[in-house]
C-alpha cells in the first residue's frame, strides 16, 4: 500500500509499504477513505519529537471502512464506516473506565520510554513516535486499529467523511480545551492560536456559554476565519500589544479563561521569542512556550488556563509567580476523544456546527509532501488539508 513516511526533519515521502495485518483478536483493519494533516504532525515534520525512525508512517486523523476484523471485535462489522480516535485505549484499565482515555495504562507498548521523561506513560497514539507506542499512522491506504472493540466509532448514514473526520482529533481537542475553561455565563475567553484546534476551541467556547471570545494570531486568513465562522473578536499580535489590548477589552480584569492552542512551536516577536527559537534550534530547549507565557500573564485573577497545544518536553522561563499569585487553575492533556464522540456527533447532526468550515485544501495522498510544505509555511492560505488515498 501507499503511505506517508517520515525520513527525517522536513522530509516526508509517499512510499510503498507492506499492508497491515491482524495481530491480535481485538484488532481491525480499516481501508482509509479520508485522512488529514494535523498541526501536531508538524512537530514530527520539523524534527522536534524524539524517537521517530526512518520509514515511520505519519498521521493520526483518519477514518474509513472496516475491511477485516479480529475475532474479539463485535461492536462493528465489515463494511461499516468508522472514525478512529487518535488516542489508543484499552477500555478496561482504571483510566479508561474513568473516562480518561488518553491516559490508558495498557495501550503504549513503549511505556518505559515515556516513563523516563514523564514519570508515567500516557496512552499510545497513532503515528506519533516510538515514545507513544510506535504505531503506524493513518496517512495511508490502510491502517491496523488495536483495541478496535472500543476504538472504532460507527458513523450513521447520511453524513459525509468531511463532516465527521475531525471527530478523530481536532474537534474534540478544541471542545475539551473550552470545557477545561470552566466557562460560566458572561465569561470572556481568550484563545491563542487560530489554527484548526483554535478554531474549534472558539466555536466550542460559544457552545459552552461564553459571552465573548477573543482570538489571537498573526496570520490574516486565520484571523478572518475566526471572525467570520467563529464570531470572535480578533487581535493580531504583530500589530498590537495583546496584554494591554485584553485589559482594555475586559475593563481591566483580563479574560476569565485563556486557551493555548499553539503549543511547542509558538512564534514570538520579542526577545523571549528569539531566545526560545535559538535554544530550540540548538536543542537546548525542547519547546517554544511564547503563547503559554503570554496567556498566563494576560489571564485574569482566579482564571483558568487551558492548554490544548502539544508540548513535548521542558519549558524555560514560565511565569509561575504570576500563575501562583493570581490563583490560576491549569488544566491540560491529550484529548479523551472517546468521551466526546457521541455528544459532538449529536452537535453535528443537530446542525450546531458544520466542521467542514475548517477545510481549505483537498489533495490526493500522493501530494502529501507538497501539503506538508504549504501547511508548514502557511502558503496558499492553507489552514487544513484533507488527503484522499
Amino acid at each position: 500500500m501507499k503511505a506517508v513516511c517520515w525520513h527525517g526533519a522536513n522530509d516526508v515521502r509517499v512510499d510503498n509499504v507492506p499492508d497491515p495485518k491482524i495481530l491480535n483478536p481485538r484488532d481491525a483493519i480499516v481501508k482509509i477513505t479520508s485522512t488529514a494533516i494535523c498541526g501536531s504532525d508538524l512537530h514530527l515534520f520539523n524534527g522536534y519529537i524524539p524517537s521517530m525512525e526512518k520509514g515511520d508512517i505519519m498521521g493520526h486523523e483518519f477514518m474509513g471502512e472496516v475491511v477485516e476484523l479480529g475475532s474479539a471485535v463485535t461492536n462493528v462489522k465489515i463494511g461499516d464506516r468508522v472514525v478512529v480516535p487518535f488516542t489508543i485505549a484499552c477500555g478496561n484499565c482504571f483510566f479508561c473506565t474513568s473516562d480518561l482515555w488518553s491516559l490508558c495504562d495498557n495501550s503504549n507498548p513503549n511505556g518505559w520510554l515515556a516513563e523516563k521523561i514523564m514519570g508515567h506513560s500516557p496512552s499510545g497514539l497513532f503515528g506519533y513516535s516510538h515514545i507513544f507506542g510506535g504505531y503506524a499512522g493513518g496517512q495511508a491506504e490502510y491502517a491496523r486499529v488495536p483495541f478496535a472493540d472500543v476504538g472504532l466509532f460507527k458513523i450513521p448514514d447520511g453524513l459525509t467523511d468531511e463532516q465527521v473526520l475531525f471527530l478523530t482529533d481536532i474537534f474534540p481537542t478544541g471542545y475539551m480545551a473550552a470545557e477545561n475553561c470552566n466557562i460560566k455565563p458572561g465569561n470572556i475567553v481568550a484563545v491563542w492560536g487560530c489554527g484548526p484546534v483554535g478554531q474549534f476551541a472558539i466555536r466550542s467556547a460559544f457552545m459552552l456559554g461564553a459571552e465573548r471570545v477573543i482570538a489571537i494570531d498573526r496570520v490574516p486568513e486565520r484571523l478572518q476565519m475566526a471572525k467570520e465562522y467563529g464570531k470572535a473578536e480578533v487581535l493580531n499580535y504583530e500589530e498590537i500589544e495583546v496584554g494591554e489590548a485584553l485589559k482594555e477589552m475586559t475593563g481591566g480584569r483580563g479574560p476569565d479563561a485563556v486557551i493555548d492552542a499553539v503549543g511547542m512551536e509558538a512564534h514570538g516577536t520579542d526577545f523571549m521569542g528569539f531566545y526560545d527559537r535559538v535554544k530550540q534550534e540548538l536543542r537546548l530547549e525542547s519547546d517554544r512556550p511564547t503563547a503559554l507565557r503570554n496567556a498566563i500573564v494576560a489571564c485574569g485573577k482566579a482564571g483558568h488556563v487551558s492548554v490544548a497545544g502539544a508540548y513535548g518536553g521542558f519549558l524555560d522561563k514560565l511565569p509561575m509567580g504570576a500563575a501562583m499569585n493570581k490563583a490560576l487553575t491549569f488544566k491540560m492533556g491529550q484529548t479523551h476523544v472517546h468521551k466526546y464522540l457521541k455528544p459532538l456527533l449529536e452537535h453535528i447532526q443537530n446542525g450546531d456546527i458544520d466542521p467542514t468550515f475548517i477545510i481549505t485544501h483537498r489533495l490526493p495522498l500522493e501530494q502529501a509532501p507538497y501539503a506538508y510544505e504549504i501547511f508548514k509555511h502557511k502558503k496558499d492560505n492553507c489552514i487544513k488539508v484533507v488527503l484522499t488515498p
